[in-house]
């Protein structure tokens, strides 16, 4: 199969990558006009240089292909909505709509569980009303899941919507590279009590579920939660990061609604800055971390055959492990430099 991948080079496309590989399937990915394709090309996917936010670029990559895994996105949770909107919303029409053009097959959106209301008390369901926090990383994801839905409605598109909890893998260092970092450094803090469920799923189970996705004939029109039904609390997730990288678990608690209101502080004064000066912490990471969210499979698992292979300690283990190899790598160059 001929398939085209947006976001191939990040995090979650390298490991789908590698599957689909394995299933020897022929691969193409929409690679930004600067990015560094070497790892693609080290691995014969072909390389298209252009970028979601122009259409002609996307129709352009879409020739020929039979099915796409949209994967790119605009992650930052604090910055100009444009930005977000831009990649979020307009990249995501385009994709649509080029692949309406080409008579695509199947296209399959990776969305995220923050389009829906956190921390309601109960697992949150396909059935449950998109409604994100006020933040341009969710609210622009909310906005892109319901075009797609709306495109499969009015214009039949062949899309899968999947909305995963956050991801946990090698090579994650933006968000289990920087709480290692926070715990190794002694300044590791627990958001409230503890005690709340974090939605983590490990990238192999993400894979998992969008390969189904691609496969299923029941799948085309649907959108699907993905997690792991069983869950660590916040406080057995930081000490097992803890314990695998050899330090001290966090002990300190801050109370999470002194923290949410200081993240909506320093959210106003980056916008103040012309978002010059970052956010020291977002309400969107107060809540990810601090708020008890929970995720139903249910559907997923009946209509997939979806079951996650691998338990959230097992996947804090293998990260923690390709963590402290590239702690590792950095120290040797480091002392060679220093010969």
């Amino acid at each position: 199969m001929e398939i085209l991948i947006t976001g191939g080079n990040g995090f979650a496309g390298r490991h789908l990558i590698s599957a689909l590989l394995k299933r020897g399937e022929r691969l193409r990915v929409l690679v930004s006009p600067l990015g560094d394709s070497t790892w693609l090309e080290q691995r014969g996917v072909t390389v298209f240089r252009g970028d979601v936010r122009t259409a002609d670029a996307v129709v352009a990559a879409m020739r020929g292909v039979e099915a796409v895994f949209h994967l790119v996105a605009e992650t930052k949770v604090w910055g100009p909505m444009r930005d977000s909107y831009a990649v979020n919303v307009t990249g995501t029409e385009n994709v649509c709509r080029a692949a309406l053009k080409a008579g695509v097959g199947r296209l399959v959106h990776l969305s995220t569980f923050t389009v829906y209301k956190m921390m309601i008390g109960r697992p949150v369901t396909e059935e449950d009303r998109l409604e994100p926090l006020n933040e341009p990383y969710s609210i622009t994801k909310a906005e892109s899941d319901q075009l797609v839905q709306d495109m499969v409605r009015k214009e039949h598109l062949p899309a899968v919507i999947l909305r995963p909890g956050p991801l946990l893998g090698p090579g994650d260092g933006r968000s289990f590279g920087r709480l290692a970092d926070r715990l190794r450094a002694g300044k590791g803090i627990i958001v409230g009590s503890g005690n709340n469920a974090v939605p983590l799923t490990y990238i192999t189970d993400v894979v998992q579920a969008l390969l189904l996705a691609l496969d299923s004939k029941l799948a085309i029109g649907e959108a699907y939660n993905v997690g792991n039904d069983e869950p660590l609390t916040q406080q057995e997730y930081l000490s097992a990061i803890a314990q695998d990288i050899g330090v001290a678990p966090p002990h300190i608690h801050v109370p999470y609604s002194s923290l949410y209101a200081a993240a909506y502080a320093f959210e106003r004064i980056s916008t103040l800055s012309g978002y010059r000066i970052p956010p020291v912490v977002t309400r969107h990471g107060v809540k990810i971390l601090g708020g008890d969210n929970r995720i139903s499979i249910a559907k997923a698992r009946r209509d997939l055959s979806y079951v996650p292979q691998v338990s959230v300690r097992e996947g804090v283990r293998l990260t923690a492990a390709w963590y402290r190899l590239q702690d590792s790598r950095m120290s040797q160059t480091t002392e060679r430099l220093a010969k």
